[in-house]
Formats: structure tokens, sequence, C-alpha cells
């Protein structure tokens, strides 16, 4: 693979399209006829858009007849300033590597898959005597076994509760396990068999459990059950009721999971289905996951920048996007064709170092599970288009409410948060048509010296932070990371403050509003402080904006609120010891152990300290020196 960058210069005054295409061409003599990506970037050197092609130079060459591009690309064009081209030996390495860019760069022209969080996967550990189940995210030691992914951690957790009944595995940690001398609440419940405690249960025993688990998780619970039904018959005919009642409970709970799957397929084996619906100038795509022929529960995506991209387009991407952080089963169905569904089994097939079958089907079983994932994208479109009108409603109405010139589509909202001043944190939560927008949500850990409580301080430091990076990096404001609509949690002083830094900076295009609570803080009697208004406005207590407005500075209490938390309770946890050097994480637990707490450590005398494990007498020499500096 080989990486090439020609810089194209531009010094002539043509129209920012005749810019565009003169820079493209400049690379097309140059360009050859093998696979690989491009990528186009704008004048600051950020990534518009990333391409793949099975030939650079006829895939590059296209951008240079505009009479064929959407008005989309013309745009995209218009602002190309260089590019930068990877060679790559096949056309699906060059999907494959499209596809990791475009999440890692995020370019502005690009179909993008939003809110790709990792899936959960049930975990079964491998190197301990007694096993264990959890839940588990990210990377997946080769040892253990994983199973999965599931769709939410509702599944996941429902499914830990099914195994917890049915085959008594712990849950608890090693270092738990190893510290108990009693059964826990757990195994009163009759959720463990007790592994902790010497006689419960033998290895071997537990190791049935597991196995038993194993199966159930690949499809196989049909022989356990009738494998347990068998012992409690046995158990019952023995009057061994108590035992009996045990199996009994056992397949209940194994029982419940067969009673919510809607389909299940044990010839489908490990599969997703993915569906696409488009309407309304939107797009929802639906990804229904099957395992052993379980199913593991569905997610539904709503892709951007796909107004004008031609269907199979849009789902050839979010396929690409999708499988470049997790491993892809043996078989994807998909609802509508792709352009190039060869090369997308290759690509797939070399991601997941298996043979990967894309395939539309159309007719049996099979048909019915994409049918079955298409009625959910309609289905969760329609919700999707009617939550957008009723917020753009909202957006429209506050807007003439406040006299803005046109419908805010990003609305950024500012608070803090601390006790007597310590811990102190900024907040600033995002909203849009969409609602709100997570991945945009920023916290500012205060960091100037502020007098304790002095709110006004802080919001200066946030925003002189926020707006300071924000003309750096984006001074053009091309990239919709700039505000439409600002507001400040708090009255006249607040917002003055605000107009302050604002006019330091020299911002003077970017609406500003304070929003306060009437008296004794009571919801409903909110005033809007604008500030080229002496009176505040006071909404109609039934009025839907003031509720959109309520919500809007809830949800940013509710961030900085819960940002200051975790900043506190992370201080809670450091203590005098994590300060003293050579002391890491081993050694503080050995010294906790032995004198109960840092102030017992402190209070120890050197003889004293040398007797703990894995402390040394120069150790225990530097941690006792370091106490009595300290006094």
């Amino acid at each position: 693979m080989t990486d090439k960058n020609a810089e194209g210069a531009i010094t002539s005054e043509e129209a920012p399209l005749e810019k565009g295409l003169s820079v493209i061409r400049s690379y097309v003599k140059r360009l050859p006829g093998s696979p690989g990506v491009y990528r186009m970037l704008n004048k600051k050197g950020d990534a518009l858009y990333v391409g793949k092609a099975k030939s650079l130079k006829r895939r590059v060459t296209s951008y240079t007849n505009p009479q064929r591009q959407t008005i989309r690309i013309l745009r995209m064009i218009s602002q190309t300033a260089s590019m930068e081209f990877i060679e790559t030996h096949t056309e699906a390495e060059a999907l494959l590597l499209e596809a990791n860019l475009i999440k890692k760069l995020k370019p502005r022209y690009n179909i993008l898959l939003r809110d790709d969080k990792s899936f959960p996967f049930i975990r079964i550990t491998a190197t301990h005597d007694f096993p264990r189940v959890l839940k588990h995210r990210g990377a997946q030691p080769k040892e253990d076994e994983f199973f999965g992914p599931f769709a939410s951690a509702w599944a996941v957790n429902q499914t830990l509760d099914i195994l917890q009944q049915a085959f008594l595995l712990r849950t608890c940690s090693d270092s738990v396990f190893a510290g108990r001398t009693r059964p826990c609440l757990l195994h009163q419940i009759k959720r463990c068999s007790a592994p902790c405690i010497e006689g419960k249960i033998s290895k071997d025993d537990y190791r049935a459990l597991v196995d038993q688990a194993r199966d159930f998780l690949r499809g196989k619970s049909r022989h356990i059950m009738d494998d347990l039904a068998a012992k409690m018959q046995a158990a019952s005919d023995a009057m061994e009721f108590e035992e009996a009642a045990q199996y009994r409970d056992r397949i209940r709970a194994m029982a419940r999971v067969s009673e919510r799957q809607d389909v299940h397929l044990v010839k489908l084996g490990d599969a997703d289905v993915i569906a696409i619906h488009r309407d309304g100038g939107m797009t929802c795509i639906q990804v229904f996951f099957y395992r052993n022929g379980g199913n593991f529960g569905n997610r539904a995506y709503f892709p951007v920048q796909a107004k004008d991209a031609e269907t199979g387009e849009v789902l050839e991407a979010f396929i690409g996007q999708f499988y470049a952080n997790k491993p892809p089963p043996k078989t994807v169905l998909i609802s509508d064709a792709v352009p190039g569904r060869g090369v997308l089994e290759e690509a797939l097939s070399v991601k997941a170092e298996h043979k990967v079958a894309v395939a539309i089907p159309q007719r049996g079983d099979k048909k019915v599970l994409v049918d079955q994932a298409l009625a959910n994208a309609r289905s969760a479109l329609a919700r999707r288009l009617s939550e957008s009108a009723s917020q753009r409603r909202l957006l429209d109405s506050l807007s003439d409410i406040l006299d803005l010139d046109g419908t805010p589509e990003r609305i950024e909202v500012y608070d803090n948060s601390h006790v007597s001043g310590t811990n102190a944190v900024g907040a600033m939560i995002v909203a849009g048509l969409d609602g709100f927008i997570k991945n945009q949500y920023r916290k500012f850990n205060i960091k100037g010296r502020i007098a304790p409580g002095d709110d006004y301080a802080m919001a200066r430091e946030v925003l002189t932070r926020r707006f300071s990076r924000a003309l750096k990096e984006h001074p053009e404001r091309d990239d919709n990371s700039w505000p439409d609509l600002v507001l400040i949690d708090g009255g006249k002083g607040q917002l003055g403050i605000a107009l302050e830094v604002f006019a330091e900076l020299g911002i003077d295009d970017v609406p500003l509003v304070g929003i306060a609570k009437g008296p004794d803080r009571n919801a409903g009697e909110e005033k809007l402080y604008l500030p080229d208004r002496d009176a505040p406005i006071r909404l109609n207590k039934n009025d839907p904006v003031l509720y959109f407005l309520q919500r809007l500075r809830d949800e940013a209490h509710r961030f900085a609120i819960g940002t200051h938390r975790a900043k506190r309770s992370k201080g809670l946890q450091r203590s005098q010891l994590d300060d003293i050097p050579g002391i890491g994480g081993k050694r503080k637990r050995a010294l906790l152990h032995r004198f109960g707490s840092a102030d017992g450590v402190a209070s120890a005398g050197l003889s004293d300290l040398e007797t703990v494990e894995g402390i040394s007498r120069a150790t225990a020499k530097t941690i006792y020196d370091f106490f009595h500096e300290q006094k």
C-alpha cells in the first residue's frame, strides 16, 4: 500500500467551482488505474469526502464533468483545495480502508453512520477454575469465549438474568470470589451455585453447568431442557421435592427466552438482517441480530448526508462503516441491492477471516426476516419524522418569539455546577432538529483562580474557552459547529457576562438569551432575558415553547450535575498515598489492607511500614518521610 500526496496550487481568481475543478484535473494526469482510496480536502486540510475506487484515475476523472453531479457534490467540488490518495492491492481492501477513514475523519459530504456505539457481548472467562459469566464491551481476549453481539445492554442483562437462574453461574469478580468465606445472597435466592465456598459444588459439576450455558447460548436449549426435565422427574420420583423444584425453576427460566423469540430459526445460524427505508428526505436502517438462530435484538440507525444518494449507495456505505469495528457474521441479509455486492462480500470476508455471504432473499423464512426488519424500519422512520416535525414547529415558534433571522438548527445551552466552589465544572449541551445531540455535549473543568461560588467568573471562563477555540478552529463557520442560538442558564447577570465575552471576541452575530427561573425558582415562571430588551419575556404557562425551553435547561442542569458528581467522586477516591513516589495500585492496596486508611499509614512507624508485603526498607523510608515532611 503506498500513500501519495500532490499539492494542487491555486492562484487564479476563478469562481469557486472552477477552482475546485482545476484542483481535481491537476491530479488526474498522474493517477494510476489501480484500486485505492481518495480524500478531498478543503484549504484547511480537513477531509471533505473519502471515497473508494476500482480505478483511481477513472473515478476521480468523473468529478471533472460538473453536468453529471448533484448539487451536494458540486458544493463539495467547490470547496476542494487538494486531494490525497492511497493505492491498495484490491478493491475490497479499498472498501475496508474507506470505511475506517470515514469513521475516523467524519467527512462532511460522506454518508455517515451516527451513534455507532460498540455492542455488548456475553463473556465466559477461561482463566479460572470456576469460570465467570458477565457483560462485556471492547477488545476480546482470545482465551475467553464471547457470545453476541446483543442489540442493547438491556438484552444482555435479560440473558444474564436467565443464565443465573438456569445455570447458577457466578458473576462476581475474581477478587470478591477469593475473599468470600460464606455464600452470598445470590446463592440464597438460588441464582448461584456458590463455587466460592468449598464443598458447595465441585469443579467438574460447575464445568458441566458452564457447558450447558454454552450450549444454551449456541441455540441448543431443547436438549438441555429435556435433560433437566428428566432430572426433575427423577428427583420427584425419589421424593427429593426441593431438588425437583430447582430443576423446575431452571426449566422455566429457559422457557421464558423461547417464549420471547418472535422468530427462532436454528438453520439460520449467525446472521444480521439489514433493511433500509427512506421517506421525507430521511433514511432509517434497521439491523436485527440472529445468533445460532436466536433473536438477539435490533437497533435503528438514521444515517446523515444521504438525501440525494441512491438507496444502494447508502446501504453499501452503512454496511462498510457498521462492520468497521465489529466482526461480520457468516450471513448478512439485506433488503435492497448494493452497487458492488461481490466486493462487499470479499471485504467482509477479509474482515471476518471467514466467508461472508451477502444475500437478498426472495422467498421463504429469510424473506420473512427481511420483511420484519423493513416493517420496523418504516415504523421507526415514521416516528422520527413525526418527532422532527414537532421539533421544527417548536423551533419555528421559538424563532418567532425571539425574533431570530431563521429557524435555529443548533442551540447551545450552558450551565455550571459546584459545591461551595469545589470541583467546579461548566457544561454545554446541544439540541437541534433531531432533539438532543449528545455526542456534541462538552464539559469544562474550571481551571482559573475563581472565588468559591463565583458563577459569573465560571460562565466567563467557559464561554471564553468555547468560542475562542471555535474562532481558531472554524473561523468560517462552515461545518455546523457554530450555534444559531446560545441559551445561558441565568438572568441579567449571566447574560451580561456572555455579552462581554462575545464583545471581547468580536462575535456579534450569535443570538444570546438568558433563561431564569421565576420567584422561588418555580417552574412555569421562567423569564427570558434578551440583550436589546429591558423587560424580560414571560411565556404562557401552557405554551409548548416554554416546556421546550424547560427541557433544554433541565438537560443542561442534569449534565452539569452529573459531570460535577463524577469529578467529585473521582476526587474522593484519591488519597494522599497517590502522591507518594513509587506507590502504585498494588502497594497502595497492601498499605490500606494493613493500616485501614491513609491516616493509619501516616501515623505508622518506620518499622511497621517495613512489615507490609511489597514495601522495602527504602520504600518505607520514602513513605515515612513523605508524611512527616508534610507536617
